[in-house]
C-alpha cells in the first residue's frame, strides 16, 4: 500500500501492542541486573497498552486523531524509564502527523525521525546503546532508503526500519561494556523491535492476537489512606468435573495476589467463589476460567466510585482544606507505608521493583491533594521520569519531584521536611538529605551470570552497595553483613535497617547484633515487610 490510512493505523497498533503483550517475558528476562526487578518489557506492554487500549475504544479513524489518542494514552500509562521515552516516542510521532488523514512512506519515516527527537530530549543523560540508539539509528537509515526510492510503500518501509532496527539492537552491546560482559542485546531496543514486527504482521494480513498467558506481574496501585483503586471483581465460578481434582483453591489465591490485592477465595464442592481489587480484572477473569464457567459475574470501577464520591462532596461544599505542604511518597510494604505516613507523607503509592507506578498514578494523587505546594519522592531510579511526567502535566500546580533513587533517600527527605519554612528552604534541606544517604540492599539473583567480573550464581543472596553488587553468597544474613562492611565506615552517625517481608525475626537480630558489635554507628530497625529486598540499609 502506498499511503497508511487511520484504520490500517489502528490495526496495527493493536497488532504491535499484542505481539508485545505476548513477548513481554522474554524482553523482561533481559535485564542485566540480575535481581527479580527486570522490568523493561512489563512497563513497555503496559505502557503501550493503555495507549491502545484508548485508541481502540476510539469512535475515530483519522490518523492523525489517532496519533494524539495513543500519545495522550501512552503519556498517561507510562511505566518505568522504558515507558516514559516509548511515550515520547508516539508523541513525537503525533506531532508529526498531526492533521494527517493519511500518510506515505515519507511522512512515516519523518514521524519517526521526529519521534526520536522528542525522545532523546526527555532525558537528561541519553546512553547510547539503549532504546534510543536502536529507534534513531532505524529511523535516520529507513528514511535515508525512502530519499533513494521514493516510490516505496509502507509496508516496504516497515521491512527496511525493522532490518535496521534488528541491526542497531545487535550492535547495542558493542555500545555499553556491561550488556557485552552479561551476554545480552539492550531490552527496551528488544521491546521496540517486537512492536514494530507487530506493526508489519498486520499490514501483511496477519495481525498478532494475545496468547492464552496471564501477565502475573503484580501492577503498581494508588494506595490514598483507606481508599482503593481500580476494579473490584467479585465472581462465582463452577468447576468442570474433569478439573476438580487438580484445582487449588491456595495456589488461585496465590496466583490471584501477584495481580491484586483484598482477596477472598471460598470454595464449596464445585463452587468457588472470588473477590479482587485488580488493575485488570481480565487477567484474574482469564486465570480462573482455565478451570470451568462463570456462573455470576461483578466488576466495578473503584476510581469511578471515588470520583463520584468526591464530586457530591464538592458539591456540598465538603474539601479538603488547603494546606501549605503536601507530600507524595512511594514504597511497597505495610511497615514502609507506615514509615513515610508517620514522617508526613500524605499519599503513599505502593510502587517500587517490579511495581512501577504510571504517569496517571502520579498525577491521580498530585490532584489528590489541596496543597500549595507538593513535594514528590520517586524512591527509585526508574520511576523518576514518570514521576517528572506527571509534574509537567500538572502544570497549573507547583509540584517538585525530587531525585530521590532509594527508599532511605526519601525516608531521610521526609525527616528532613519542615511545614513551617519556606519553599526554597525545605528543597534545599530535603535535597541535602538525599545526597547525605548511602543505601545498601540485600536481594536473591535470578540468574547465573558474570557482571563486573565478579560471578554471579542464581538463587544466592547479593549484597548491593548503591548499584554495585559487592557480594554473592548462599547466606542471606552472611551477605548482609559483609555488604555492611562496605557500605557503613567511620563516618556514618546512624544506620537504619529496614527488614523486608521473606527476613525471619532471627535474621534480623543477627544483623543488628552484627552492627552493633561492629560499628560504632546508632542502630534504628524497622519492620518494613517490602518485596523482593531482605534488607534495605540507610547509612548517614
Amino acid at each position: 500500500m502506498n499511503t497508511l490510512t487511520g484504520k490500517q493505523f489502528k490495526l496495527m497498533l493493536d497488532s504491535g501492542a499484542n505481539h508485545l503483550s505476548n513477548r513481554h517475558h522474554e524482553i523482561d528476562a533481559l535485564n542485566v541486573f540480575p535481581v527479580p526487578d527486570g522490568d523493561t518489557g512489563t512497563n513497555m506492554h503496559l505502557t503501550f497498552s493503555a495507549g491502545v487500549k484508548d485508541v481502540l475504544v476510539a469512535h475515530n479513524e483519522h490518523l492523525g486523531d489517532i496519533a494524539k489518542i495513543l500519545s495522550k494514552g501512552l503519556l498517561m500509562g507510562a511505566r518505568g524509564n522504558s515507558g516514559v521515552i516509548l511515550s515520547q516516542i508516539f508523541r513525537g510521532f503525533f506531532q508529526s502527523v498531526e492533521g494527517h488523514n493519511e500518510v506515505n512512506a515519507k511522512q512515516m519515516a519523518a514521524a519517526f525521525i521526529r519521534g526520536s527527537e522528542v525522545a532523546y530530549k526527555a532525558v537528561m543523560r541519553p546512553v547510547e546503546g539503549t532504546i534510543l540508539t536502536v529507534l534513531r539509528e532505524s529511523a535516520a537509515n529507513s528514511a535515508k532508503y525512502v530519499d533513494k526510492n521514493p516510490n516505496i510503500t509502507i509496508n516496504e518501509y516497515l521491512d527496511v526500519l525493522i532490518k535496521e532496527a534488528h541491526i542497531s539492537l545487535q550492535n547495542t552491546p558493542e555500545l555499553l561494556p556491561v550488556l557485552k560482559e552479561v551476554g545480552v542485546v539492550d531490552s527496551g531496543g528488544a521491546g521496540l523491535v517486537v512492536i514494530f514486527e507487530g506493526f508489519r504482521y498486520a499490514l501483511a494480513g496477519n495481525p498478532v492476537a494475545v496468547m492464552a498467558n496471564i501477565d502475573t506481574h503484580a501492577s503498581a496501585q494508588l494506595d490514598m489512606a483507606n481508599d482503593e483503586f481500580g476494579y473490584c471483581t467479585e465472581f462465582i465460578l463452577r468447576l468442570e468435573h474433569e478439573k476438580m481434582d487438580y484445582f487449588s483453591e491456595d495456589k488461585l489465591k496465590r496466583d490471584l495476589a501477584r495481580m491484586g490485592d483484598s482477596i477472598v477465595v471460598v470454595q464449596d464442592e464445585d463452587l468457588v467463589k472470588v473477590h479482587i481489587h485488580t488493575l485488570i480484572p481480565g487477567d484474574a477473569l482469564n486465570l480462573a476460567q482455565r478451570f470451568g464457567e462463570f456462573v455470576k459475574l461483578k466488576i466495578e470501577n473503584m476510581q469511578e466510585q471515588h470520583a463520584a464520591i468526591l464530586e457530591n462532596s464538592h458539591a456540598h461544599g465538603i474539601e479538603k482544606p488547603r494546606k501549605k505542604y503536601g507530600i507524595i511518597a512511594v514504597g511497597a510494604g505495610e511497615g514502609i507505608k507506615a514509615m513515610f505516613e508517620e514522617l508526613r507523607a500524605d499519599v503513599v503509592i505502593n510502587g517500587g521493583q517490579t511495581m512501577n507506578p504510571s504517569t496517571e498514578d502520579f498525577v491521580a494523587a498530585i490532584r489528590s491533594l489541596n496543597a500549595e505546594h507538593i513535594f514528590v519522592l520517586p524512591n527509585n531510579s526508574n520511576i523518576i521520569l514518570a514521576a517528572q511526567q506527571a509534574e509537567s502535566i500538572c502544570e497549573d500546580l507547583d509540584v517538585h519531584v525530587l531525585i530521590s533513587k532509594t527508599i532511605p533517600q526519601g525516608l531521610s527527605a521526609c525527616i528532613m521536611f519542615n511545614p513551617e519554612v519556606n519553599i526554597d528552604s525545605n528543597l534545599e534541606e530535603m535535597n541535602a538529605a538525599i545526597a547525605h544517604v548511602k543505601t545498601g540492599q540485600v536481594t536473591y539473583a535470578i540468574k547465573d551470570t558474570t557482571i563486573d567480573g565478579k560471578e554471579i550464581k542464581a538463587n544466592d543472596y547479593m549484597g548491593i552497595v548503591e548499584k554495585l553488587i559487592v557480594v554473592c553468597i548462599p547466606n542471606k544474613v552472611e551477605a548482609a553483613c559483609r555488604m555492611l562492611d562496605h557500605l557503613v565506615d567511620d563516618d556514618a552517625e546512624i544506620v537504619t535497617v529496614i527488614a523486608g517481608e521473606d527476613a525471619s525475626d532471627e535474621e534480623i537480630a543477627q544483623v543488628s547484633a552484627y552492627l552493633k558489635e561492629n560499628f560504632k554507628a546508632e542502630v534504628e530497625v524497622h519492620i518494613g515487610k517490602q518485596p523482593v529486598y531482605s534488607f534495605i540499609f540507610g547509612v548517614e
